[in-house]
């Protein structure tokens, strides 16, 4: 006896003259196809899309010495003049820099009345504080008004291109800070906990930003023989945050697919049977031919 290997196939095939197509079944089976579609398309969409998963843990150098943090200021002070204004910046290590110039750029604004800073310097991950005030000007100016719009704030590494990155707004919180209606002889004080934060991506490429909180007030130095000045204030909290990206695996995303396809299919068949069988039953109804 020959051997004949398609006694194993278990998807048996029906004659065409043995079936019979319908209206419905065409309908739902239009319906079907869509809605497959319409999942498969979401499916690939997700797979394609990385998740990030974050996570939290004490970073602690094994030197005991911990990288600089990179800042980028960039400030309009509205009222006074670039040749009085300058960033002072201190630290708790005992760093004190007055009128700090290196990589900072003042440019005339506000019809000359006041002065842009744009700024890059590194801190110390200790707590400290830099601001921008008269005290490195040979005279001080007549105007002490220190009203102010900040353009942007950032610590650490920039996240331009992570488009994945969640909670974006908490990594410059300060960006397009308007603060031009507080009173003219007001000093400005942003109170700013910095939360280290590490991003990687897919490929293995990791970038080192920094997220922050503030809270800002306002006080009037003159009571305490000072001039008014813009200080930010800061401390380094001891958690890092770690975000990391991941791909589904692709024998889920297969596992997935599978699921949508046979699930789609095996559903649409059984209402499609349904309502073939209770049409049938109607139209035997209807010929008297139900007892």
């Amino acid at each position: 006896m020959q051997f004949d290997i398609r006694r194993f196939d278990i998807y048996r095939k029906i004659p065409k003259d043995l079936t019979q197509p319908t209206t419905t079944g065409a309908a739902i089976s239009l319906i079907c196809i869509t809605f497959i579609s319409t999942l498969l398309l979401i499916e690939l969409y997700y797979f394609i899309t990385p998740d990030v998963v974050s996570e939290l843990f004490v970073d602690v150098p094994e030197s005991g010495i911990a990288d600089r943090i990179p800042v980028h200021l960039d400030v309009t002070v509205l009222g006074i003049n670039c040749p009085f204004l300058g960033i002072d910046i201190q630290d708790d290590l005992g760093r004190h820099e007055v009128g700090f110039l290196e990589n900072t750029v003042r440019t005339p604004d506000n019809s000359g009345a006041g002065c842009r800073i744009n700024a890059t310097f590194k801190i110390a991950r200790v707590p400290g504080n830099f601001h921008i005030s008269t005290h490195s000007a040979a005279m001080q100016p007549a105007n002490a008004d220190m009203k102010h719009v900040i353009h942007d704030l950032t610590f650490g590494d920039s996240i331009k291109g992570f488009r994945q990155i969640p909670n974006r707004r908490a990594f410059h919180p300060l960006r397009r800070f308007n603060n031009t209606n507080r009173p003219n002889d007001a000093s400005h004080d942003y109170l700013m906990k910095i939360v280290p934060t590490i991003y990687e991506n897919l490929r293995g490429l990791r970038r080192y930003p920094y997220q922050f909180t503030f809270f800002y007030r306002e006080y009037t130095p003159h009571q305490h023989g000072m001039v008014p000045a813009i200080w930010f204030r800061y401390d380094i909290i001891p958690i890092t945050v770690k975000y990391t990206e991941r791909r589904q695996k692709f024998y889920a995303f297969i596992t997935s697919i599978c699921a949508v396809v046979g699930g789609s299919f095996t559903v649409a068949s059984i209402l499609d049977s349904l309502i073939f069988t209770a049409s049938e039953l109607f139209k035997k109804f209807e010929l008297g031919k139900m007892t």
